[in-house]
């Protein structure tokens, strides 16, 4: 395999970086690189400004406003923007529900949903996950009645990420009590306006609300909310999931937080000397940057069978087991890095606008909320212990 960029993709990845660099705001820039809050606003303003570029969904076919780039230029498109400091594009519409609609969406769910979530017009949600339904997914309770014509929706969804600013979700919800649990599973689309849809907040470990629960009671959506068909639900989000776990990688969010590593080891010093020139924690460093280049090279042959026309298959759950303890890896690093400046847990010192006295170095503020919310990694888009399982049985072919 030749490794080597050719002079045209190493002109376009410089393309992309002129132009980042001359639309991205200075202020939103620098909350990415230093690990700051941002606001719904700035999220939406970055997505309508890829958009107007015609950069809005990279990954999507050309025919729904993708860019027909190929498998290189999609991967070095992500890495200069994370490497510039934007903003993370936010999944739920776009690399979640967008290709389930494409795929299995009627005409009229396409034409309507797929510009908007390109424009960013809609500000998606997922439902799947309830209280006792986490890995264990196809055991979900809530249910979905068919009553003329709307769907009658009852019960709970929990972890719903992003929840307080979505106005529209996509859900599971059971359809069929009759049939096995797999089969009488439906996927369905709600206005989160709608009566009888509560959301409360749930405040996570790091202090942040950041997932939600969501409770459904008697909520009636037309019956055109349906994807597919009724009773396909499982099939569709077995196709959404693959999509996610491929998400959850990061790889070039990684990378530059690989390059954020260093810079701090380069700049801490034990005994006067720079961590980074200590031997024991070069190689701790040298064993993540290992696993990363190999992670890289799994994605980078699994966006090329894409292309080709080839779902994501087991390889999008090892891309989610290794991407996310990765993940870990490197707030662990940053945490050993800082010392004791890394135990100060001071969340507001996150926010935009926060002008409190520091502790230590100002990249040691977010460390230990960062160290605390990616304990999630490994759980969230299916455990990592269902994610092994699930790979031995494609090895094994039980």
């Amino acid at each position: 395999m030749d490794l080597n960029y050719t002079p045209e993709e190493l002109a376009f990845a410089d393309e992309v970086r002129q132009w980042v660099r001359a639309n991205l705001s200075p202020e939103t820039r620098d909350r990415v690189l230093h690990h700051k809050h941002l606001d719904k606003e700035e999220q939406v303003t970055w997505q309508r400004q890829l958009y107007e570029r015609g950069w809005g969904a990279p990954l999507w076919p050309k025919e729904y406003g993708g860019t027909g780039w190929n498998s290189v230029q999609n991967y070095l498109f992500e890495e200069v923007l994370a490497e510039e400091g934007a903003p993370p594009a936010l999944p739920f519409g776009l690399s979640m529900i967008g290709p389930v609609l494409m795929a299995f969406g009627s005409q009229r769910q396409k034409d309507y949903y797929l510009p908007r979530i390109l424009r960013m017009d809609d500000w998606w949600c997922q439902g799947f996950s309830e209280p006792g339904s986490g890995s264990d997914l196809a055991s979900l309770r809530m249910t979905a009645v068919l009553d003329g014509d709307h769907w009658v929706l009852n019960g709970q969804k929990t972890w719903t990420t992003l929840g307080q600013y979505a106005n529209i979700i996509f859900l599971l919800a059971r359809t069929d009590p009759a049939a096995k649990k797999q089969q009488g599973i439906s996927m369905l689309i709600a206005d989160m306006a709608t009566p009888g849809i509560t959301l409360r907040p749930i405040i996570m470990l790091d202090g942040e609300h950041e997932v939600n629960e969501v409770f459904f009671d008697n909520v009636r959506i037309p019956k055109e909310n349906i994807v597919g068909e009724p009773g396909a639900g499982w099939t569709y989000a077995k196709f959404l999931l693959s999509h996610e776990r491929t998400n959850i990688a990061r790889i070039g969010r990684s990378k530059a937080e690989l390059k954020r590593l260093k810079e701090i080891a380069a700049t801490e010093t034990v005994d006067g000397v720079p961590l980074i020139q200590n031997e024991a924690f070069r190689k701790k460093i040298a064993a993540v940057e290992i696993e990363l280049m190999a992670l890289e090279l799994t994605n980078l042959r699994m966006i090329a069978a894409e292309r080709s026309g080839h779902a994501p298959g087991a390889e999008a759950n090892m891309l989610k087991i290794r991407g996310s303890e990765i993940q870990q890896s490197l707030t662990e690093l940053m945490m050993e890095a800082v010392g004791p400046y890394a135990l100060p847990f001071n969340p507001a010192a996150r926010e935009p606008g926060w002008s409190g006295e520091p502790i230590g170095p100002e990249y040691a503020a977010p460390l230990a909320s960062d160290y605390f919310n990616f304990r999630k990694t490994t759980i969230y888009g299916g455990s990592n212990e269902i994610q092994r399982n699930i790979l031995a049985k494609s090895v094994l072919k039980l």
